[in-house]
């Protein structure tokens, strides 16, 4: 084999395997081996508090005046800001109890929102106020609150006013993986009270819309792993892995004429 056709065989390795395919770029793929499986509900587990949430209270009642004292802490507006609601919420002590007005101490640690609301209209029922008081309470979180790091265009912790948020919205709110994250292999750490788990997802694949890792989880933290090209530094479209080869086979060419005076 000549020393040309080598230097051609060579570069065109090179070229195609610097350049990041679209196959790994596109999500949500496959969609025709799904479209004739049986429709199938999205898995999703409601969130169980944990120590350090902050949620956010409100009592209405009848006669507004009578639940005043309640809604001073965490604000009974739904404008009110995650960054204000996170200072003046009910923030879970390492007890798992939230202190609130009249009632004192109420432990909520690892119920839903849903499973408090009903805990705290029974206490008031129970001893403050009569069923004709037209007692309402509402539970949520201050906010969705996770953390996304890696091949992402802006990392960081960010803040969702949403019940459920899946991979696809934070990764979307985050500003989209860039073109050298593995969108193969995202990768899920969650906090649980007897330790940290940690799930994979690929989201290349049209059937991670049923993954049970879906649905992110309040305090998750989603981490985008680098392709192999990226630690190959040659460049992640066909024009950066051209410019990278005439740049080598310039250095090439101009070092074999160097070699043969």
């Amino acid at each position: 084999m000549s020393f040309r056709i080598f230097i051609l065989l060579f570069f065109a390795g090179y070229f195609f395997n610097s350049c990041v395919p679209s196959k790994d770029i596109i999500y949500l793929q496959n969609k025709e081996n799904a479209e004739n499986a049986p429709v199938a509900q999205i898995p999703f587990k409601p969130y169980r508090l944990q120590v350090s949430d902050v949620l956010s209270v409100t009592v209405s009642a009848i006669d507004p005046k009578l639940v005043e004292i309640f809604n001073t802490g965490s604000g009974s507006s739904s404008d009110v800001s995650s960054d204000i609601l996170y200072y003046n919420g009910y923030l879970i002590d390492d007890h798992g109890n939230i202190r609130l007005p009249i009632l004192g101490e109420v432990n909520v640690i690892a119920l839903t929102t849903d499973e408090v609301r009903e805990k705290i209209e029974t206490l008031l029922l129970k001893d403050h106020f009569k069923k004709e008081a037209g007692i309402f309470v509402s539970v949520k979180l201050a906010g969705f609150r996770y953390t996304i790091n890696g091949e992402i265009s802006q990392p960081g912790t960010k803040i969702l006013n949403l019940n459920k948020v899946s991979v696809l919205d934070a990764i979307a709110n985050a500003g989209d993986i860039t073109v050298t994250g593995n969108r193969k292999d995202v990768m899920i750490i969650r906090q649980f009270p007897q330790g940290v788990q940690t799930f994979s997802i690929d989201l290349t694949n049209y059937s991670a819309l049923q993954s049970p890792n879906f649905y992110l989880q309040p305090n998750d933290y989603v981490y985008v792993k680098p392709l192999k090209q990226k630690t190959w530094g040659t460049g992640t479209t066909g024009i950066q892995s051209l410019s990278s080869i005439i740049t080598i086979l310039s250095l090439v060419t101009t070092t074999f004429l160097l070699l043969q005076k």
